[in-house]
C-alpha cells in the first residue's frame, strides 16, 4: 500500500490526513491493516487525521498475534531413534537418518535458496582477557555508541563544563536557559523526600541530577532507570553549579519511524530452551513438534504451515548442560552432556533438510558463561546436519530481507529484579526496557556475567526487524515501534528451582513467524 492508496482510503471515508501520518502508516510493515485500524476506531470529531490520532500500541496488540492449539497426539507416528554413539568426540552421519516426509508432502520450498547472512556475533573476533583497561574500553565503546544516537536529538556539553563553572549564564531558574548532558548511571538514591538523585558520568566527568517526585511523568520515566544506562538529561543547574534538576529526559529509544523491511516471504519457526537431557525435558510433544515439520499431519491448517517453512531458529539452552546448578544432576536423563548434544542431533537430523535453522548458544550450553558467547564449539557442531547454522550470543541474521536479532536473554533476571512491572509471566516487557535502551544486557556486576570486549555486541545499532529471546520459559509477543518482539518459551516442564520461586513455564508452544507480514501464529503442542 503505497502514499496514494493510503490517502485513498482516507478521502473516501470523508477524512483529511497530514503527510507526517502518511509516512507513519506507509513505514509500517501492514499498512493495509493499520488504515483499517485507525477508521475502524478514529474519534468522529476529528477531521484531519495527525500522527497523534495514530494508536500504534493500541493496533500492535490487537493485530499480528494468532494463537491455535492442533491436538495432534492421534495423527502422529514418527518416532525418534533413541540410539546414538557413546564416544565424545567421533561422529558418523550415517548413523543419524532424517525422518521421512510422508508422501503426500511437499513443501512450497524445497527448491527455494533460503539464505542467512549473519551481519554480528563474537565468535572468532574475541580479544579479551580481563584486564582493567579492557573494561574501561568496553564501557567506552558503549557509551560512545549509544551517546552518538541521543546526541542525534539534543544539544549537549560534556560534565567537565558544568564542574568548571563555564556558561554560568544557565544556572538557575528555567528562564536563566537549560543545560543538556549525556551521561552514564552509575549510582542512584531516593531522598527522604522521596525525590530520586542520579549520579551519571561521561569521559570528562561526573554530576549528580535530581528527579523531583512532583515531576510524576520524570519521576515514572527514572523509576525505569537501571545502573550503566546511557541517557540524555536536560534542566537548570542550582545556583552553586553542583546540582542539575531535570526537566526531560532522553533515551536513546528506537525512533518513531523505523524503516520499513524488505519483502521477504513464507515462515521462521522461533523456539528456544529445548533443554535435551533433562527429565522435565517434553519429549511427547517435541515428537509431534517434529512431524509438524515434517508434514506429518491430517490437520489441513497445520499442513499448510508446515509447508511455507524455511527457517528454524533456536535461542540457546539447545541441552540442559551438565553442573550448571547445585543437585542438577539429580534432574537429568542424559548424564554426559556429549551424549546430551548426540541426541539433540538425532532430533535436528529429523528436520527436512529444506529448513534453514540457526543455533545460538545459551547459559546451560557448553561455551563459556560470560557473555557474548560463541557458537558452539566444533566437537559439537559435527553432530549435526549440514542445514544447521551456528551463532553466537547475541547475533544478528538476516533471513532473505528480515533482519532477526537473537539474544538467550539471561538479562531479564537482572531487569526482572530491577525495572518495576516487569515480570517472569509478561517477558517481553523486559525486551520492551531493551529497546528503550537501544541495549541488551545494561547493568554490570549482577547475574550476567560480562566479557569486556573491544566493542559492546549487547547494544542495539541497526534495529532488527524481530528480537528472539529465550531463558525464562514463558512465551512473549509484542510489537513495539515496529519492532516484533518475541520470547518462544520453553520445552521443559516446571523444574523444581522453578517451582520454588514460582516461575509457571508456557512449555511446548512455537511462535512461526510470516516473513513477508511478520503476523504471528503460536502453535501449541502440548495439548
Amino acid at each position: 500500500m503505497n502514499e496514494t492508496d493510503v490517502l485513498t482510503a482516507f478521502i473516501e471515508e470523508g477524512y483529511q490526513i497530514s503527510p507526517e501520518a502518511v509516512d507513519l502508516i506507509c513505514s509500517y510493515c501492514s499498512p493495509g491493516e493499520l488504515v483499517a485500524y485507525i477508521l475502524e476506531h478514529i474519534d468522529l470529531s476529528v477531521l484531519v487525521i495527525d500522527v497523534e490520532h495514530i494508536d500504534l500500541e493500541g493496533f500492535n496488540s490487537s493485530l499480528h498475534v494468532n494463537e491455535e492449539t492442533f491436538k495432534l497426539s492421534e495423527e502422529l507416528s514418527t518416532e525418534p531413534d533413541n540410539t546414538f554413539d557413546d564416544s565424545h568426540n567421533t561422529y558418523d552421519s550415517s548413523s543419524y537418518q532424517a525422518s521421512s516426509m510422508p508422501a503426500a508432502f511437499k513443501s512450497n520450498y524445497c527448491n527455494v535458496d533460503s539464505p542467512i547472512s549473519i551481519l554480528s556475533d563474537i565468535t572468532d573476533n574475541s580479544t579479551c582477557v580481563g584486564e582493567y583497561m579492557e573494561f574501561v574500553q568496553f564501557f567506552r565503546n558503549r557509551y560512545t555508541r549509544l551517546s552518538d544516537i541521543i546526541r542525534g536529538r539534543i544539544t549537549v556539553r560534556p560534565i567537565e563544563s558544568l564542574k568548571k563553572g563555564k556558561g554560568t549564564n544557565f544556572r538557575g531558574s528555567r528562564e536563566a536557559g537549560e543545560v543538556s548532558i549525556i551521561g552514564m548511571i552509575s549510582d542512584m538514591k531516593s531522598t527522604t523526600n522521596g525525590h530520586k538523585i542520579l549520579e551519571v558520568e561521561d569521559p570528562t566527568g561526573s554530576f549528580s541530577v535530581l528527579i523531583r517526585s512532583a515531576d510524576k511523568d520524570l519521576f515514572e520515566q527514572a523509576s525505569h532507570f537501571v545502573l550503566d544506562e546511557v541517557v540524555g538529561l536536560t534542566g537548570s543547574l542550582t545556583n552553586d553549579g553542583k546540582l542539575m534538576i531535570a526537566q526531560k529526559i532522553t533515551l536513546p529509544d528506537l525512533p518513531a519511524v523505523n524503516s520499513k523491511k524488505t519483502g521477504s516471504f513464507g515462515k521462521a519457526v522461533l523456539t528456544s530452551d529445548i533443554h535435551i537431557g533433562s527429565n522435565t525435558f517434553l519429549e511427547e510433544p517435541w515428537d509431534r513438534f517434529l512431524d509438524f515439520l515434517n508434514g506429518d499431519t491430517d490437520n489441513e491448517a497445520l499442513l499448510a504451515i508446515s509447508k511455507e517453512i524455511r527457517y528454524l531458529l533456536v535461542a540457546g539452552d539447545l541441552v540442559d548442560g551438565v553442573g550448571i546448578y547445585p543437585g542438577q544432576e539429580n534432574e537429568l536423563s542424559i548424564m554426559d552432556v556429549y551424549d546430551q548434544y548426540k541426541k539433540a542431533g538425532e532430533y535436528f537430523h529429523m528436520i527436512p533438510k529444506h529448513i534453514k535453522i540457526i543455533i545460538s548458544p545459551g547459559n546451560h550450553d557448553a561455551v563459556r558463561q560470560a557473555e557474548p558467547q560463541p557458537k558452539l564449539p566444533e566437537c559439537v557442531r559435527e553432530y549435526f546436519p549440514d542445514n544447521v547454522t551456528f551463532v553466537g550470543n547475541p547475533s544478528i541474521v538476516d533471513l532473505d530481507g528480515v533482519k532477526v536479532m537473537l539474544y538467550h536473554g539471561r538479562s531479564i533476571d537482572d531487569l526482572v529484579a530491577a525495572v518495576p512491572g516487569v515480570s517472569y509471566g509478561e517477558p517481553t516487557k523486559a525486551m520492551v526496557e531493551m529497546m528503550k535502551f537501544r541495549h541488551l544486557s545494561p547493568i554490570y556486576g549482577s547475574r550476567v556475567s560480562i566479557a569486556p570486549e573491544k566493542k559492546d555486541y549487547f547494544v542495539i545499532g541497526n534495529v532488527p526487524d524481530i528480537l528472539h529471546c529465550g531463558h525464562v520459559h514463558t512465551i512473549g509477543v509484542e510489537w513495539y515501534k515496529n519492532v516484533l518482539l518475541i520470547n518462544s518459551g520453553t520445552w521443559q516442564d516446571q523444574t523444581e528451582f522453578q517451582k520454588r520461586v514460582n516461575v509457571v513455564p508456557t512449555p511446548a508452544q512455537v511462535p512461526v513467524v510470516d516473513l513477508e507480514t511478520l503476523k504471528t501464529t503460536i502453535l501449541k503442542f502440548n495439548e
